[in-house]
């Protein structure tokens, strides 16, 4: 049955609802700005509704996807990327920030170039940098990312994808954040862990920043300067020591700037990078490979997804309940791996166990 506009609404409401209330826990008197782009207006005005019902102050800023675009090209490069100081002045001046991105920064829209996108979103430092300064607590929907490009390429009507998005932000974050604390307390460093995808293993140390998005920005999160959490909500990643690296991997289906890369095999000798090859998508692997060099081919991380609510194919692949993700100059995906960490097995052919 065809997705309607209604239904996605109703929805923006219910998580509206949710991400002001449990995810940022707004208050009575506290200010609220809501950024959003074209797309997200009408999750920004419930969302400015939900705070006025709560007796706080909500104010929405818009960039419009199309200036966006051309903004980049006009732009002198000195000013790209770069924030006003009305901006900071916005920022130290808010309790709370809800963020609805645009199509344009998800990293594989294709009106703007690498560069372009690498040029126009610099400023993310100085941003999380004034968020930590103000103690902002922060959400963001990724439901801003899902343009037309990104539904032609999971094949999806596009308020399908949003809809299913928005439901798998209702999960319960309790329940969430319970099994969020029990794997951040197996991903140690110096923990050997060993990823087995169909006849390959891959074996690491981990090594490095600990990231856990369970959908609440804590009071602890915003000490540790952690300002943003996403809706829908739903792993922990561990950084990985690239020297350790050995063994092979096999990457599921996973969304690149230049396409879908439908499958891939890399291998790795005592922390080199070795080979990796495409059967269905090595175009999109070439590509890939262009302006990825070697030293960025090396697994970074690794994330192990906890929302029982989200599938695959709806263009946040990281999120469902047992899914591995990898950084490998991409996220690669990874459906029905399992994942053993010091010892202890935590994903078991692609579900999630002991937690």
């Amino acid at each position: 049955m065809p997705t309607t506009r209604a239904q996605v609404l109703e929805a923006y409401r219910k998580v509206a609802r949710k991400t002001l209330t449990e995810s940022l826990r707004l208050k009575p008197g506290e200010t609220i700005t809501i950024e959003t782009w074209t797309a997200g207006i009408p999750f920004a005005a419930e969302a400015a509704l939900e705070a006025k019902r709560l007796g706080a102050y909500p104010l929405v800023t818009l960039e419009d996807e199309k200036n966006y675009v051309r903004g980049v090209r006009v732009a002198p490069k000195k000013a790209l990327g770069k924030m006003g100081k009305h901006e900071y002045g916005l920022i130290s001046n808010s309790d709370a920030y809800v963020f609805i991105p645009g199509p344009p920064i998800a990293g594989y829209y294709p009106r703007i170039t690498r560069k372009e996108f690498f040029d126009s979103t610099s400023y993310n430092g100085s941003w999380y940098g004034a968020a930590k300064k103000s103690h902002l607590r922060g959400a963001r929907l990724t439901t801003g990312y899902v343009g037309n490009d990104m539904a032609r390429l999971l094949g999806k009507d596009r308020d399908e994808i949003i809809l299913h998005q928005l439901k798998a932000a209702l999960a319960d974050l309790g329940k969430i954040r319970a099994k969020a604390k029990k794997l951040a307390g197996v991903l140690r460093d110096g923990a050997k862990i060993t990823l087995a995808t169909g006849g390959s293993q891959l074996t690491a140390r981990l090594k490095g920043e600990l990231e856990i998005q369970d959908g609440v920005t804590s009071e602890d999160d915003v000490a540790k300067g952690e300002n943003m959490s996403y809706m829908p909500a739903g792993y922990v990643a561990k950084d990985i020591d690239p020297r350790s690296v050995d063994g092979s991997l096999q990457v599921s289906p996973s969304i690149t700037r230049f396409g879908m890369l439908e499958d891939a095999e890399l291998t790795f000798k005592k922390g080199k990078f070795v080979s990796w090859s495409s059967k269905k998508s090595p175009g999109v692997l070439k590509a890939v490979e262009e302006v990825a060099p070697e030293k960025v081919r090396l697994p970074s991380f690794i994330l192990v997804g906890l929302n029982p609510d989200m599938r695959f194919g709806y263009g946040q692949d990281r999120f469902p309940e047992g899914s591995i993700a990898v950084g490998v100059a991409i996220t690669g995906i990874v459906r029905r791996g399992t994942l053993t960490v010091g010892g202890t097995t935590v994903v078991k052919d692609g579900k999630l166990v002991r937690f």
